[in-house]
């Protein structure tokens, strides 16, 4: 088929005007003006037909774009919408979040994981990544309706020495379920709920089953200030349930993510994982928290991880600046993610993209889309086929109304259900056009 829009933003070059993509099964053949692709005439208002062995799809006076990725998400906290009240204290918020989460079955997970789904594909996303704290949930769901790679939250905190165990029994889960789009992963939840073990066990075995390695780093200063001053509200909380204090004290959370790793810059560990090793590399959630000795051991690092920035939920917990100039600068791959409903409002990458544009506005618009797109497909190893409008790459795409003017000004000012979307080469979603715009 030929799908054509007023203006086509392939991330692969200038948007091309009265542009078209053309498909066959699942790929994208070419992109390009609607005059050199057309091979049959064309059928307004969204509607298709065949002619010539070839459907036309005339979007009209649409931006058609790749089908936003994000980054950093938890689909079954879809339900904690609104359920926690700000706290200035990130361990006053983990408190809250528990005690939200003793409430749930797990029916209700399930149907919080699938009004996830519903509303990331609303809002343009035909991928993500979410992270699954019952990974065993994830063979009663149907299949997901956008590209999904999980990745089974793990945490061994009161049972350290466990982690082999523990990682056996997801990677087990995770390959009973049937996921031909996308994929899987491993997210041992963070420094001060993962032990080394742990950590060490994923790498090794994500290695092993090509699967991608996610973490939550650095998220607030009350991790850093448990990990260098052995001191502070997360400190006091976490030894009052047992966690070993160990690793607490004289280190920031990146050192001592370095170190559970047995991964320090410009050195393999005693049993031969590095950062780079597996087919993704690791996704770093967050990175908030960083010291002026934490650039010296960024630098130093062999290869450069890739870093989900969750704008909006940054801001819901009053995090100082993201060190986004400086990271960018030292070539770390950035995306953008949301977060789940436990600190965000809703699944919109149009919304985290706007408030980044707000934060820092001398950034291009090409370079913030990058971020929903470009660079989180490089992030999950599958760069070569998703992220761009380009010949070889799979058909996700999304449009949105076109108005007047810029192209990725009509992509920022977008507001409203996202009316047309394809995943791997078949139409998921469409309505009738216009939706409505913000009035920035």
């Amino acid at each position: 088929m030929i799908v054509r829009a007023r203006t086509v933003v392939t991330m692969d070059g200038a948007p091309i005007e009265d542009g078209a993509v053309r498909i066959r099964g699942n790929h994208i053949v070419e992109a390009g003006t609607f005059s050199d692709l057309e091979k049959s005439p064309t059928f307004s208002g969204g509607q298709e037909n065949e002619n010539n062995g070839e459907a036309i799809i005339d979007l009209g006076e649409s931006v058609l774009l790749p089908g936003l990725i994000n980054a950093h998400c938890h689909l079954d906290y879809t339900c904690l919408r609104r359920k926690i009240q700000r706290s200035s204290s990130f361990t006053e918020w983990i408190r809250a979040i528990n005690s939200e989460k003793r409430k749930l079955t797990a029916e209700d997970y399930l149907r919080s994981i699938s009004a996830g789904f519903s509303e990331a594909q609303r809002f343009g996303t035909t991928s993500v990544i979410s992270l699954e704290a019952f990974p065993e949930l994830i063979a009663r769901l149907e299949p997901s309706p956008i590209r999904t790679w999980w990745c089974a939250e793990l945490i061994d905190v009161t049972t350290p020495g466990e982690g082999d165990e523990i990682v056996c029994g997801a990677v087990a889960g995770l390959k009973a379920v049937r996921n031909d789009h996308a994929g899987f992963g491993l997210a041992p939840h963070a420094l001060f709920t993962a032990s080394a073990g742990l950590y060490r066990a994923c790498a090794e075995v994500a290695v092993h089953e090509k699967f991608l390695l996610t973490t939550h780093l650095a998220e607030s200063g009350e991790e850093m200030e448990m990990f260098l001053t052995r001191s502070g509200p997360l400190f006091d909380f976490l030894r009052s349930i047992g966690r070993s204090e160990d690793d607490c004290g004289g280190k920031t959370p990146l050192a001592v993510f370095l170190d559970k790793l047995r991964c320090r810059p410009a050195q393999e560990s005693s049993t031969g994982i590095s950062l780079g090793d597996s087919s993704a590399g690791w996704i770093i959630a967050h990175l908030n928290e960083l010291a002026e000795t934490d650039f010296d051991l960024l630098s130093a690092l062999p290869e450069k991880f890739s870093i989900a920035h969750c704008p909006r939920s940054h801001a819901y917990f009053g995090h100082k600046p993201f060190e986004f100039p400086q990271l960018d600068a030292m070539g770390f791959n950035i995306c953008l993610g949301t977060d789940s409903l436990a600190s965000n409002e809703d699944l919109s990458l149009f919304h985290e993209m706007r408030e980044f544009r707000r934060l820092h506005p001398d950034l291009t618009p090409e370079r913030i889309l990058e971020m929903a797109t470009v660079n989180p497909a490089k992030a999950l190893g599958v760069g070569e086929r998703l992220g761009r409008l380009r010949s070889g790459y799979e058909a996700d795409m999304i449009a949105i109304p076109f108005r007047s003017g810029d192209p990725y000004k009509q992509i920022f000012d977008f507001e409203g259900d996202v009316p047309w979307m394809m995943v791997a080469g078949k139409v998921a979603k469409f309505s009738r056009f216009p939706l409505s715009f913000s009035q920035n």
